[in-house]
């Protein structure tokens, strides 16, 4: 077998026209002859170039409206061929099939026709059969052919023929196989996955297929030892995927890994008014509202200002001159806001290696699967898109919460369901006012939470920490009375939980005791 295999004849069916120009006159200033289908074939010849059409090489005509066109001997035994075995040319010689050294070919545009809301029939018929079939026929015969199935490649493979006389190497040839069977594994997986999810609403497929595109490799991952990269699903990128970066060293694995938690978390207040997240290692260390953007972070800032060094800061509206001042007062990782004016901007730009992101708030209620891998396997549940409003909450005490207490709760519940379990938070006046996360015991969390409000209080000077007049949340059940007698001992009036302990009766009446108002949600918001 040759090493470098010369380009003789090349077939081109493209849907994808981008790049096209350049690489046919490459080849044809090689003396490359074209074979082509329907659209491509017109494009080239609009081009002035000569080109033999599909129905001429076969001998058959194209039929059913194109959908049998290249499913032919002489289309796919010009590709399968082993050039080096001699039953094989004396089957191409008895048959009159003629060698294909180069195919050329992307998909019918499937994602984008079911992203553009087309009918069911319209989908189906963008299901490519003939496309796919010559793409794998040519990457499993890559000993002797080319297969180039993204305008991505032509570029390198122009250079490749112009280092080799018009010919190309192995290496290449092995590389582009590998392409052509990722490509066709996508198409197939998001062909499979509209059938599963869209047409057939399953929830969870006997088949799950996931085909994911790498967009950048990173640094390293969770530590410099483990490597990383950044991958992206087939269609529209939204969220953190889809932001731009605006300034700023290159974002590690970790920065990701808590921007994405920053941007969820903010996105709760999406159509609110200003309002601030910080997050700590995949935990929100301190979340507020306010009249401005500035106040928000503020507040935000106050709950736990020694954990909010080198953290990650979410907005949900667009940045302005005084929030970017106030943040640029300690070292932050990175910033997410929808927008940033111009003020904001300067101000960033004085602090190179501070990371900006522009990024659109996604749908706190969007659906959607969430996958984790285990030894061996993976699991694979649904979002956590539950919300739990005022009018679904039961009040299992005597008191019932204030109007001022019922803002507070909602505030620190959503504020809860972001925190690793055991989480409890502390919430007084919109704003985060301690946040235990990730304990064994939840009375641990709840003593945390109290532990990092006297810490803040005695960094601002506050004659008392925050603690004092707010309201809890615990995102599952208090199993004992003792998590609820350390909130209400570190100052706490309300308690809202998910209720369903077997000792409910006691925690109610130990809420009572205490004058307590606490309401049930009925919804758990673990999150491991």
């Amino acid at each position: 077998m040759t090493d470098l295999v010369s380009i003789r004849r090349a077939l081109l069916s493209v849907s994808d026209k981008a790049g096209l120009e350049p690489l046919a006159a490459a080849l044809v200033a090689r003396g490359v002859e074209l074979v082509s289908t329907g659209g491509t074939a017109t494009a080239l010849r609009a081009l002035g170039h000569a080109v033999k059409d599909v129905a001429e090489l076969t001998g058959s005509p194209e039929m059913m409206d194109g959908r049998v066109k290249t499913l032919h001997p002489r289309v796919h035994g010009g590709l399968l061929a082993l050039r080096n075995n001699e039953d094989h040319v004396q089957a191409m010689a008895d048959n009159g099939i003629g060698a294909i050294d180069l195919a050329v070919i992307n998909l019918y545009p499937f994602a984008a026709t079911v992203a553009k809301g087309a009918p069911r029939d319209e989908i189906i018929e963008n299901i490519d059969i003939g496309g796919p079939a010559m793409v794998r026929s040519s990457a499993k015969n890559h000993d002797f052919v080319a297969i180039l199935t993204s305008p991505d490649q032509y570029d390198d493979f122009i250079a490749a023929l112009d280092a080799n006389d018009g010919a190309t190497p192995l290496a290449l040839r092995r590389k582009l196989a590998a392409a052509a069977f990722a490509h066709t594994a996508a198409y197939d997986a998001a062909v499979a996955s509209w059938f599963a999810f869209a047409d057939q609403q399953e929830m969870f497929p006997a088949v799950l297929a996931v085909a994911l595109t790498r967009k950048e490799t990173l640094r390293y991952g969770e530590n410099p030892h483990q490597q990383a990269a950044l991958y992206l699903p087939q269609g529209r990128s939204y969220g953190l995927a889809a932001a731009s970066q605006v300034q700023g060293k290159e974002l590690s694995y970790n920065n990701l890994n808590d921007a994405d938690g920053a941007l969820d978390l903010i996105a709760e207040w999406r159509d609110a008014g200003p309002a601030c997240a910080i997050i700590k290692h995949a935990n929100p260390c301190g979340v507020a509202t306010g009249n401005t953007l500035a106040e928000a972070y503020e507040k935000a800032f106050q709950c736990d200002p020694v954990s909010a060094f080198g953290g990650i800061i979410a907005v949900n509206q667009p940045l302005d001159g005084p929030t970017a001042e106030a943040i640029t007062g300690i070292f932050t990782e990175v910033v997410i806001a929808p927008d940033a004016d111009e003020d904001a901007l300067k101000i960033f730009a004085g602090k190179k290696n501070l990371r900006l992101l522009i990024a659109d708030l996604p749908d706190p209620r969007r659906p959607g699967l969430m996958l984790k891998p285990i030894s061996g396997g993976m699991l694979v549940q649904s979002r956590d898109n539950g919300a739990v409003l005022r009018d679904a909450c039961q009040v299992v005490t005597q008191r019932a919460p204030t109007e001022a207490e019922w803002a507070d709760l909602l505030f620190a519940w959503t504020v809860a369901r972001h925190v690793k379990s055991n989480a409890i938070v502390y919430a007084n006046g919109g704003a985060t006012a301690g946040v235990g996360a990730g304990q064994m015991s939840r009375l641990d969390s709840t003593r945390i939470a109290a532990r990092k409000a006297i810490d803040a209080a005695e960094t601002a000077g506050w004659a008392q920490p925050r603690t004092i007049g707010s309201c809890v949340a615990s995102d599952a059940f208090f199993p004992f009375a003792d998590g609820l007698i350390a909130a209400s001992e570190a100052g706490a009036t309300a308690i809202i939980q998910p209720g369903g302990s077997i000792r409910d009766k006691d925690v109610i009446a130990a809420a009572d005791e205490r004058g307590l108002a606490m309401v049930f949600t009925g919804m758990r918001h673990f999150r491991h």
